[in-house]
């Protein structure tokens, strides 16, 4: 950005080159991959020869090697079609800017080549069936044998699973606590590796989310990302990105919605006029145009802090993310009142996205956790 609200010329041209690619590829699609609950594999590999597969990875790893700005402009942009795809599409970047970011040159050159392309797509590994927002207590273990960590455990709610190639698992290697947090890199074909059924779900349905259950799983330590201890404070440096990402995600489900409310009030008519007319219909769409540029704002900034590093990155992350997702959900939430009994049709876009949004409100650390994380930072 130039300055505080302004995208510059760059960051447009990336703005309409996704926006482009949502509307050939991902709008048209959307409602059928929803209902048929069908992951777009190739759209993940066209994605990949935009650069998509790869926004912050830096060029040296093959990347487009951009600012957190210019990954929630793509985000955003995606998840005007689709929130879902757009959301997984964040997923993958995250593990591979991990990867890019910590990993020793020899991980980084067997696995970021066909990451960057899309020609395999990642998962990240954190949350298990006792350990959602307390992720630091979670239980998989990976005891050492040799040169090779011995992984026994299961992971819960990991988009991908089942299908995806390649995923970041964090694990115990140490002590209980974070301190006792490794990160290793494990391969769908590892032998004890398997798979729960697919979850049947609210939304998200054009993602799929599985149980990734490790049984005797023999990895080589050479998979292991940055030192033993460091898999925690990898999580959480890759979750300020995702936060920022699936806030962008709501923005981007929100401003469909909203766009599709405004067209929707001009035609639709009753009592002798379209309610367009009506001043509480005026009302409603004013607020939720505010409130969406007031969540666009914030998570812009907090996207720049996240770029440079900032010392409150976290806490703007957190704020951006809680912000973003509480009112992309009210504001598709209020398109949905405006189309009435219309708007709970899947005839209609407006139920596809209120089912999608609802959980960007859980994922990525839940709001309460978000509130939990800005007011200690307030305080310390």
């Amino acid at each position: 950005m130039t300055d505080l609200f302004h995208l510059n010329e760059d960051q447009l041209a990336i703005q309409e080159m996704a926006r482009k690619f949502t509307a050939d590829r991902i709008t048209p699609h959307a409602a059928k991959w929803d209902e048929e609950h069908h992951y777009p594999v190739d759209v993940w590999k066209a994605a990949g020869e935009l650069g998509f597969g790869a926004i912050y990875v830096s060029e040296e790893s093959g990347g487009i090697g951009l600012g957190r700005i210019e990954a929630a402009l793509i985000m955003e942009a995606m998840a005007y079609g689709c929130p879902a795809t757009s959301a997984y599409v964040s997923i993958h970047n995250m593990a591979a800017w991990m990867l890019d970011t910590f990993a020793s040159d020899e991980l980084k050159h067997r696995y970021l080549p066909s990451l960057v392309s899309m020609e395999k797509i990642a998962s990240y590994c954190l949350t298990e069936p006792g350990s959602g927002s307390d992720a630091a207590a979670l239980k998989t273990t990976a005891r050492l044998d040799g040169d090779h960590y011995v992984l026994n455990g299961t992971k819960q709610f990991i988009s991908g699973g089942g299908v995806n190639d390649v995923y970041l698992v964090m694990v115990r290697t140490g002590a209980e606590g974070a301190k006792g947090v490794s990160c290793v890199v494990v391969d769908k074909d590892m032998p004890g590796l398997s798979f729960g059924a697919p979850e049947k779900k609210l939304g998200w349905n054009a993602s799929p989310t599985a149980q990734v259950i490790f049984d005797n799983v023999k990895v080589p330590v050479s998979n292991r990302i940055g030192a033993e201890g460091d898999g925690f404070k990898f999580a959480m440096a890759g979750l300020d990105g995702g936060r920022i990402n699936i806030g962008a995600c709501s923005l981007g489900g929100a401003q469909r919605c909203l766009d599709e409310a405004v067209a929707y009030v001009k035609d639709r008519s009753q009592f002798g006029k379209a309610i367009a007319e009506f001043q509480n219909t005026q009302f409603t769409l004013a607020d939720m145009a505010t409130d969406l540029e007031a969540a666009r704002a914030l998570l812009y900034l907090a996207a720049a802090k996240v770029t440079a590093g900032a010392p409150d990155k976290t806490r703007f992350a957190a704020m951006a993310k809680k912000l973003a997702s509480d009112n992309g959900s009210e504001i598709v939430d209020k398109a949905l009142q405006m189309f009435g009994g219309y708007g709970y049709l899947k005839d209609y876009p407006i139920e596809r996205f209120w089912r999608d949004l609802r959980v960007h409100r859980i994922l990525e650390g839940t709001n309460e956790v978000m509130r939990m994380i800005i007011g200690r930072d307030l305080l310390k």
